[in-house]
Parts: C-alpha cells; sequence; structure tokens
C-alpha cells in the first residue's frame, strides 16, 4: 500500500541530520526522496564510526527511504542537472549556510523561475540575518544559545550537555510537519512557497511551554531563578534505578501509601503540587532513601498497583527486550544489501489506510544516478560524458 505522501517528489542537498532526518520522514510516508550528493565521500554521516561493508549505522537509518544521485555543483553542468530534476520535483530542501545555495545558482528564486509550485525549503543553524549568520552550527551550539544546558545544569550550577543532539532531531521533526503543511497550502492554492526554518528557532519554541514559565508574562520576570532541573527522578534500588513521578495529588497519595508513610499526604510541605515543587529537594531525599531498601522489581510492582507512573531506567541493550517495545513491533530487523543484517525502528506514527514503512534501505552512493537523471531527460550518451568529466558520479 501507497504512503500518505506518495506522488511528491524530494530533491534532497541536506547533509548530516536535522535536514536529512526531516526527508527520512518524509520518505517513510511515501514520498519519492532524491538526495543528492556530493562526489568523494558523499554525506558526511557515510564516514562515521561502526561502518559495516562500508554503511555506517548513522546514514542507514536517517536516509533509508531515498535514491542517492551524486553531482557536483561546483561544476555549472552539475547546476544544469538540478534545474533539470527541479521540473518534475514538488520539494526542495537544503541545509547550506545563508547564501550558499544561491552563489551555487540553486537559491530559492532560481529554482521558482523552473517550478513556480515548488516548496523550497532552507534550514539553517540561525536564520539568514543577524549576527550570528557567519556562524557554523552544530548541535552543541544551539544547546549552547537556547539555554538547553543551562537547563540541564547539575547540583553546582554548571551546565551540562544532553547527549542525544536535540536540535538537530528536534529540527528536523519541526521541517517535516512545515513541509507537509506546505503541501496542504498547495493544495489549496496551488502556490508554492519558502519555507525557512532556523535550529535556534526550532529548539527554544521546543523548550518554551514547560522550561520559560518565569518569564513568558511580561513583567513578572524574576530577578533570580534557581538552577533548573538540579534533582531527577532517578531512585536508586537495591539491584539497580528507576524512575516514579506524582505530580497529581492522587498520584502523590499513592505513592505515600506505598513509601509507607500515608502522613505526608496531609504534610503542609507537600500538600499540594506548589508545596512538593518548593520542597522537591526534601521530597526526593526521604523518597530515595525509602527507596533503596527495596528491589526494582517490588516498587514497580507496588507502584503500579498504586497507579504512580514508574518505570525501570534500561539501559539500550535492555531496550531491545523490553515487552512494551515487543508488543509495539517498534524494532524491525532486516537483510541490508551491503551492511547484512541490522535492526532500526520502524516509522513511529502508523497511518491505517497509507502505511508509513521501511520501502528501501538507504542507498550506496550515487547508486540511483543512472536512472534519476534519465528520469529528468538526461540521455545514456550525456550521461556518459558527464560522469567522464567528473560532474557526476
Amino acid at each position: 500500500m501507497a504512503g500518505p505522501l506518495d506522488g511528491i517528489r524530494v530533491l534532497d542537498l541536506t547533509q548530516m541530520i536535522s535536514g536529512p532526518m526531516a526527508t527520512m520522514i518524509l520518505g517513510d510516508q511515501g514520498a519519492d526522496v532524491i538526495k543528492v550528493e556530493p562526489p568523494g565521500i558523499g554525506d558526511l554521516t557515510r564516514a562515521m564510526g561502526g561502518r559495516k561493508r562500508g554503511m555506517s549505522p548513522t546514514f542507514a537509518v536517517a536516509n533509508r527511504n531515498k535514491r542517492s544521485v551524486v553531482i557536483n555543483l561546483k561544476e555549472p553542468r552539475g547546476v544544469e542537472l538540478i534545474k533539470r530534476m527541479v521540473a518534475k520535483a514538488d520539494v526542495f530542501v537544503q541545509n547550506f549556510r545563508p547564501g550558499a545555495a544561491e552563489r551555487m545558482g540553486v537559491g530559492y528564486e532560481a529554482m521558482r523561475e523552473i517550478r513556480p509550485e515548488l516548496i523550497y525549503v532552507s534550514i539553517s543553524g540561525f536564520g539568514e540575518t543577524g549576527p550570528y549568520v557567519h556562524k557554523r552550527t552544530y548541535d552543541p551550539v544551539i544547546q549552547a544559545l537556547s539555554g538547553l544546558m543551562s537547563i540541564q545544569a547539575d547540583e553546582t550550577g554548571r551546565p551540562r550537555m544532553i547527549r542525544v543532539i536535540v536540535p538537530d532531531k528536534v529540527t528536523a521533526l519541526t521541517a517535516a510537519q512545515a513541509i507537509t503543511a506546505a503541501i496542504v497550502a498547495r493544495l489549496r492554492t496551488g502556490k508554492g512557497q519558502h519555507v525557512r526554518l532556523a535550529m535556534l528557532d526550532a529548539v527554544v519554541a521546543f523548550i518554551w511551554p514547560e522550561s520559560m514559565p518565569a518569564y513568558t508574562f511580561v513583567g513578572s520576570e524574576p530577578t533570580a531563578v534557581r538552577p533548573a532541573g538540579t534533582r531527577d527522578l532517578v531512585f536508586q534500588t537495591t539491584d539497580g534505578y528507576i524512575t516514579a513521578a506524582a505530580n497529581s495529588d492522587s498520584e502523590w497519595a499513592g505513592l505515600a501509601r506505598t513509601v509507607g508513610h500515608p502522613e505526608w499526604i496531609e504534610d503542609a510541605r507537600f500538600k499540594h503540587p506548589a508545596d512538593r515543587i518548593r520542597n522537591a529537594d526534601v521530597r526526593l531525599d526521604l523518597t530515595a532513601e525509602i527507596i533503596l531498601t527495596k528491589s526494582s522489581a517490588e516498587w514497580l510492582t507496588a507502584f503500579d498497583a498504586a497507579e504512580v507512573p514508574c518505570a525501570a531506567i534500561q539501559t539500550r541493550a535492555e531496550l531491545l527486550t523490553d515487552p512494551q517495545v515487543a508488543a509495539n513491533e517498534l524494532i524491525v530487523e532486516s537483510e541490508h544489501p551491503q551492511a547484512g543484517r541490522m535492526r532500526q525502528p520502524r516509522p513511529a506514527a502508523r497511518f491505517e489506510g497509507t502505511p508509513a514503512d521501511l520501502r528501501r534501505f538507504a542507498p550506496a552512493l550515487g547508486e540511483d544516478t543512472d536512472a534519476v537523471l534519465e528520469e529528468a531527460g538526461v540521455p545514456a550518451e550525456e550521461r556518459a560524458r558527464l560522469r567522464e568529466s567528473g560532474v557526476i558520479a
């Protein structure tokens, strides 16, 4: 069965994670994603660690459901090939530094002249104007500027990085949603448009609802803010670690009874949610001391019975055998033609009538150059000359 984006063609000129993951989502949902890569190593993630038979695990997942074309955009003839390909495209995505696409001849205005109804997407670190536009951008830079590192500060107030590249992935999810919204708008109006997305913007919007409450209402900003998140909900047991959270009054009552201290329910320090937040350190210290006396399984069984949200803190290896993950059929195994047996998560959203699926493995570099250029009307003789001169590979 075809996916919900079947019939949509995407030209993907992005590298690394934010752009490729966004177009991966479109590919999962049925779009024909053509990944345009430079000669040599192609996308930089192809060369990242853990490669097996020439295929890195990061590239294999972030670039599934795509076709690979190698075109040298430093060559005018390479740019002309892009223009021939864009004539049949619906979406064009690039994450070059601001101004680079225009200098190469593949900017929005140049592409719109060929395909007026094109949805053209520019992903950048900071946007297209302002004092930071010149800066090279990777995930840690956005974690730093967005406040994310500050939010993760430890007990001493020292900022900490999140070890998952959240800014790249939040940007990818935001881009995929924006692209599908632009597709819907084009169905209504018949018009394409330029969609601009800065990583900084995506992350600030992402963290704001629960991380910036003190700055939401103008005029009530605090003069000093206690470091956020200096305590976490990790509790050590006799044989491992669990998490347990009690936000509502009923959940707090369940936790208090389960740990053998029903008097905490009426304790003025913990009676209401605001009290429990204000006295978080005392509350967590008291809870941690008791949880340390029993095994993880004992506590999880008891907390579940009391309807207290809880879970074992699993390693990455344990995740693979988790019964809920298995019930969701989330992790799938398949035989990659280059790298052999591999596992990866299926597309998270399940569409009943137009299912997203793992239709194609991540391609070898330039695997589809001939097929895609033939579809663009480039005859075999011309492709041979272009390949001989290094314009394509």
